[in-house]
């Protein structure tokens, strides 16, 4: 029997420019022990969709219009918000989406973990304590003891997701609500925390709903698949059918957007590029001093001793785990860091040691696009605006050519002209990333370091975006850093790859080469956590 059935839920949103259905006539339903995946782009109304269930959708301008959710005999959308407290945490938990704004800051992560055993069990502090300690081993916390005491900036991402899962078990509900719960981790610790929720839904017989748009990762844990678009199923049904025999025209356009194979137009193993490098790095240092970039008094060796070239034209991808060094070495590289020692060249000329003032004829060459466009986009200027100011910052625009020069750049990256006028916060993430990249590109620099340019897009637009890089370093004869934790889109898109591990180049080489014979067993272990779909070849 299901654990929770829903039936006929629609929810509108009553807003000032009209009605959103946001979920329409939506049924599904969810047994103990199974796995429910719900994927879909942003915007389709999976997140909606499960926390409506819990009341927790704000209202007003959200209405439930219809439907039952029939939750071990009762129905949750009827229940009164003292009933609904009861069920939130102690029978239905939820792990959101980034950690580090669901969690606490004031708090302990200790104190956030007992909350539940003090309102839901009625525990004593020293027995909550105890469970808590217990549960955060269990999840794979190091002396956890001692943790139970930290606060949450002290933790990496991998360990606070891990946290939320604690967070989440603690009271042991029947049902988990997984909300995107490994859109912003590294490959291998999403391959952690993935097998982590596995063993625990094992132990304790747990109901899952699992919230994504990651169709690679879902193939691997659930049981059956629901499509999600516009507020409605459009695809539903065991996982294998729907991945293998995809019915709707939408499902198979998310399965063809997965990165699955060799960049484009490149031979299997191609070697760097004859051309003279334009990127020369010599045994670079960049070290963090505790009073300065860290909470400890130890020396952080982000970049310790690296030493790569990157040919004209060519697009040398990085990877590697958070923390290995991975974006200091970009921002290295363009100066946005302080060096401790080594060389940097540039087109044969040394970078270390310039001055601001003799670095800003570089800066029209070298540009950078950031991993996240909200955060480097100022909120106060129009797209035009964030367009025309590189160009008139390096002269190479005047009053009259830089409207065309703007419209250009935004035809350049997809973007209508009528969008001109419009404020970062009017677009959606896709768009905000082509006005970054349009930002990038407008001084015609000749080397663009792109720092996880992809990374919290959704498939499709991830797509739409790496074709679109693509086309401009062809067009504009680029060369590129590419910085990426996704191994799969860096196969897709770069000419070689370099693994970073602990601050250090462990190894490098064509991206092909590298990708079917890794040689370090680093490189095994991130290429064995990339989730695959069990339909397409590796």
């Amino acid at each position: 029997m299901a654990l929770l059935e829903v039936d006929n839920l629609s929810i509108w949103f009553h807003t000032r420019n009209g009605v959103v259905k946001a979920i329409d006539s939506v049924s599904f339903s969810v047994a103990e022990g199974e796995t429910l995946a719900i994927v879909g782009e942003s915007g389709s109304g999976k997140s909606v969709c499960c926390y409506s269930l819990l009341g927790l959708i704000p209202s007003p301008p959200g209405n439930i219009e219809s439907g039952t959710a029939i939750f071990d005999g009762r129905d949750l959308l009827t229940l009164s918000e003292r009933e609904l407290r009861k069920v939130r945490g102690s029978k239905i938990a939820t792990i959101f989406q980034d950690p580090m704004t669901s969690l606490n800051p004031y708090l302990t992560i200790g104190e956030q973990l007992i909350e539940p055993l003090l309102y839901h069990r009625a525990m004593s502090r020293k027995d909550a304590r105890g469970r808590a300690i217990q549960l955060l081993d269990e999840v794979g916390i190091p002396g956890a003891k001692q943790r139970f005491d930290s606060y949450a900036h002290e933790f990496s991402g991998g360990m606070r997701q891990r946290v939320m899962i604690a967070m989440a078990l603690i009271a042991e509900p029947r049902l988990l609500i997984a909300d995107e719960p490994t859109t912003a981790l590294d490959v291998t610790i999403q391959a952690q925390t993935l097998q982590l929720i596995a063993d625990l839904q094992k132990q304790r017989n747990l109901a899952v709903i699992f919230i994504s748009h990651d169709l690679a990762v879902v193939a691997g844990i659930a049981d059956r698949v629901a499509v999600m678009k516009d507020g409605q199923f459009v695809e539903y049904g065991p996982t294998e059918a729907v991945f293998d025999r995809a019915q709707h025209p939408y499902t198979q356009s998310l399965l063809a957007a997965i990165p699955g194979g060799a960049k484009p137009g490149s031979p299997a193993t191609s070697s760097s590029s004859p051309d003279s490098p334009l990127i020369e790095i010599s045994h670079l240092k960049t070290w963090f001093n505790g009073t300065e970039e860290t909470t400890s008094n130890a020396t952080v060796k982000a970049v310790d001793d690296v030493s790569l070239s990157i040919t004209k034209n060519e697009i040398l991808g990085i990877v590697g785990e958070s923390g290995s060094g991975k974006s200091t070495l970009g921002r290295s590289i363009l100066q946005l860091v302080k060096t401790t020692s080594g060389s940097i060249k540039f087109d044969g000329e040394e970078l270390c040691g310039l001055t601001p003032h003799q670095l800003i004829p570089y800066r029209r060459r070298i540009q950078m696009i950031f991993q996240d466009p909200y955060a480097s986009l100022n909120p106060r200027m129009t797209v035009f605006d964030a367009l025309a100011e590189p160009l008139r910052y390096h002269g190479l625009a005047t009053r009259k050519t830089v409207l065309p020069q703007v419209l250009n750049l935004m035809d350049d990256v997809g973007l209508a002209a009528s969008a001109m006028r419009k404020y970062p916060h009017e677009f959606s993430g896709g768009q905000r990333q082509r006005i970054a990249i349009g930002r990038a590109i407008a001084t015609k620099p000749e080397f663009i370091v792109a720092d996880e340019p992809v990374s919290a897009l959704d498939v499709t637009i991830q797509a739409q975006i790496l074709e679109l890089i693509l086309r401009l370093v062809e067009k504009h004869n680029l060369t590129m850093l590419f910085i990426s934790h996704d191994l799969s889109v860096v196969r897709y898109i770069c000419d070689r790859v370099a693994v970073m591990h602990g601050g250090e180049l462990i190894e490098s080489g064509a991206t092909e080469t590298l990708w079917h014979h890794p040689q370090t067993p680093y490189a095994q272990s991130l290429l064995a956590a990339v989730p695959r779909l069990s339909s397409r070849s590796s």
